[in-house]
């Protein structure tokens, strides 16, 4: 058995507001992107069968619409505040506490942390995983979401809103 993580960063936000940071919205190319980013998801032969976000509002409205296009309920969102801001050890932390009975999930928040857990994960160095940008890491003979650790994952798909598919 192997557990599934999609790692998907928010969609582009909206700076033009004067809100606070967990506050700002995504602009007109995040409303774009996330759906578009949400359809190549969909026709990919696995798909996340929970979605959990921080519940900043560009994450977790990106989720919304991950969801939405998925044809998950938007109630089943599971959202987790230590995201917003997490370095890779707390993000590594929230994965480890994740249901045992979900074998794939989406990961919906921030940069740099994610970038860094990516990095972590698989041993690749992905620079910068750009806004929209969704990884999946494949964790071949692991059934406990508690023993993902550095390295042991795969990256199977590395895929990114202007990245032509």
């Amino acid at each position: 058995m192997a557990k599934n993580l999609f790692v998907i960063r928010h969609a582009k936000s909206d700076w033009n507001f004067d809100v606070s940071d967990f506050d700002r919205p995504l602009n007109t190319r995040g409303f774009a992107d996330a759906p578009k980013m949400a359809e190549r998801l969909n026709a990919y032969p696995i798909k996340p069968e929970l979605l959990v976000s921080s519940p900043a509002k560009r994450a977790l409205t990106t989720a919304q619409l991950f969801a939405n296009r998925l044809e998950m309920p938007v109630s089943t969102i599971q959202t987790d505040i230590r995201i917003y801001e997490a370095l890779p050890t707390t993000l590594l932390e929230i994965v480890g506490e994740l249901d045992n009975t979900y074998q794939s999930i989406a990961l919906f928040g921030h940069n740099p942390g994610l970038t860094l857990l990516v990095n972590y994960l698989t041993d690749e160095q992905i620079y910068n995983l750009p806004t929209c940008g969704l990884v999946h890491i494949r964790f071949d003979d692991i059934e406990d979401w508690a023993s993902i650790s550095g390295g042991l994952g795969s990256q199977v798909w590395f895929t990114y809103p202007k990245q032509d598919t």
